[in-house]
């Protein structure tokens, strides 16, 4: 951890207390070196969609032919993607990024399919986290303002999804500042429809996180 600042060490240790394996590295060309230490050749690995995934080269890496890369983006239909979900379910290896992690030690996700969330919860053998330092706030509500202004507004307008964040840049429940943590618009392009908070994994060191000194994904 050659330049590590004391909040992303406070948060490297809160991870390890909460039974997470957390690793740093300064930049997104280290990332697939700790890749490959923590994965095996041949296993079957997943991701979810991640714009942190593909900056790190994470993506590529996965597709080199070394892994048995369950790879959804080959779908040639909603109903094969789908399957492919599911067989993620039960990969070896699952890769995605977080939406945020707070100094306590604690991963918050949100998602609208959910494959993600449920993976990260339970099924795979293993969960691979690559999350930039500007996903680091300090609490669980510092988390929620995080995806409700920056998050999903992005993911939703990278994704093309017809929502009031992707039209205005923030949820319509940062308009009532009395709004619970799943306040959000009706609209059938909603992408945050489940919300969850990892505060203790049970399996010790099922769930790595690498944090990377630099900001990755939204």
């Amino acid at each position: 951890m050659k330049s590590v600042t004391e909040r992303v060490k406070k948060t490297i240790d809160a991870l390890k207390q909460n039974n997470f394996a957390a690793y740093y590295v300064d930049k997104k060309e280290e990332v697939c070196d700790v890749v490959k230490t923590l994965l095996a050749e041949g296993e079957k690995v997943a991701c979810g969609g991640s714009v942190s995934l593909q900056q790190a080269k994470v993506i590529d890496l996965l597709k080199s032919g070394k892994y048995v890369f369950l790879d959804r983006s080959v779908a040639r239909n909603d109903q094969e993607k789908n399957d492919i979900m599911l067989q993620g379910l039960m990969c070896d290896t699952y890769f995605c990024s977080s939406n945020a992690v707070t100094v306590n030690g604690e991963l918050y996700n949100v998602d609208g399919n959910s494959n993600r969330v449920a993976s990260i919860l339970y099924g795979p053998k293993s969960v691979i986290m690559v999350v930039g330092i500007n996903k680091i706030v300090d609490n669980i509500k510092q988390a929620e303002i995080r995806v409700k202004t920056i998050a999903a507004p992005l993911n939703t307008r990278r994704l093309n999804c017809n929502t009031y964040c992707a039209e205005t840049g923030k949820c319509v429940s940062c308009n009532n500042h009395d709004s619970e943590i799943p306040g959000g618009c009706r609209g059938d392009g909603r992408i945050c429809c489940n919300y969850v908070i990892s505060a203790r994994q049970r399996v010790k060191d099922r769930i790595k996180v690498i944090l990377v000194g630099e900001d990755l994904g939204y």
